[in-house]
């Protein structure tokens, strides 16, 4: 038995719920997936998984040695880094997370210039407006927009970015301009709504900040959707500022209620804590962090 193989492919097995997540995964046969974990657990003498029909449930001794599984695979990992050279000039393969629209807009074009600059480095960009865990994914770095929670993520704050009312020239031409958030009762709004409903905007921040109802006359589930039919005149959209900042430089869209100002939104770069931090992961973030907090600082001015 390899143990290092069957190790890995306990991990497998309990990151991805079941045996057969563990298959599709390290593209393994079932059958061969179940005897390494059987000759793992004949070989400790001890029980790890309890396997029910819809999922796997580690035992008590399951848990301790997935934990110490993952500290020495983390630690293999590691070395053979350190013998290829990975920890003596940037070079390998970096796993990045963003959302959707923010990482096409601005974090890819600036992974581009990174790859330019670092020519034994490559990307894995991986755009998805859920966040995606560091650990378990093992994702070098992550861009995240929101306030974080506690854990023991390292984070880089970058900027902020801000919720924005926007509407077109002619939409306010031929409707009128809402002077207070009360107003937009009278108006077509369009909402970001999937399969639920969220028509609650607020509006303004501090002392100035409304929450006023609103009644869609357009719904979309991307932001792509909303941004193109509030400058087709449907009606006002409430976006993000980074997604509305192009259209209101070159006057496809018009912010609304400025002088109520706009809640800031964290971004931040996180990434997991590391006793020894590669270099192309160092590189990475010294590259990237300054020019998203110029991006950001561009967006800023696009509602001052």
């Amino acid at each position: 038995m390899d143990r290092f193989e069957a190790m890995r492919t306990l991990l497998a097995a309990v990151d991805g719920g079941s045996l057969s997540a563990a298959s599709r995964a390290l593209n393994t046969p079932l059958p061969t997936i179940s005897r390494r974990v059987s000759d793992l657990e004949a070989h400790l003498g001890a029980q790890l998984l309890v396997r029910t029909s819809r999922k796997l449930i580690l035992t008590e001794a399951g848990e301790t040695f997935v934990a110490a599984t993952r500290r020495v695979l983390d630690d293999l990992a590691d070395a053979e880094r350190a013998a290829s050279g990975e920890y003596r000039a940037p070079r390998g393969e970096l796993l990045v997370t963003a959302p959707i629209m923010f990482g096409k807009l601005h974090v890819a074009p600036v992974i581009h210039a990174f790859l330019a600059a670092y020519p034994d480095v490559t990307v894995r960009l991986v755009l998805s407006d859920s966040n995606i865990d560091l650990v378990e994914a093992h994702v070098d770095v992550a861009l995240r927009v929101g306030q974080l929670p506690d854990s023991d993520l390292v984070a880089r704050r970058l900027g902020d970015i801000r919720w924005v009312a926007c509407a077109s020239p002619a939409y306010l031409a031929r409707r009128g301009r809402p002077e207070q958030p009360e107003d937009l009762a009278q108006h077509d709004c369009i909402a970001f709504e999937g399969l639920q409903t969220m028509r609650s905007w607020r509006i303004g921040s501090g002392a100035q900040a409304r929450t006023v109802e609103i009644v869609p006359r357009f719904s979309a589930n991307t932001a792509d959707a909303l941004i193109d039919a509030a400058m087709a005149g449907v009606g006002v959209a409430r976006i993000m500022s980074y997604q509305a900042a192009a259209a209101v430089t070159d006057g496809r869209l018009v912010p609304l209620f400025t002088d109520r100002g706009c809640e800031a939104v964290p971004v931040h770069l996180v990434h997991r804590r590391q006793r020894s931090q590669p270099l192309k992961l160092r590189a990475f973030l010294d590259f990237v962090a300054p020019r998203l907090q110029e991006v950001l600082g561009e967006v800023a001015g696009c509602f001052s």
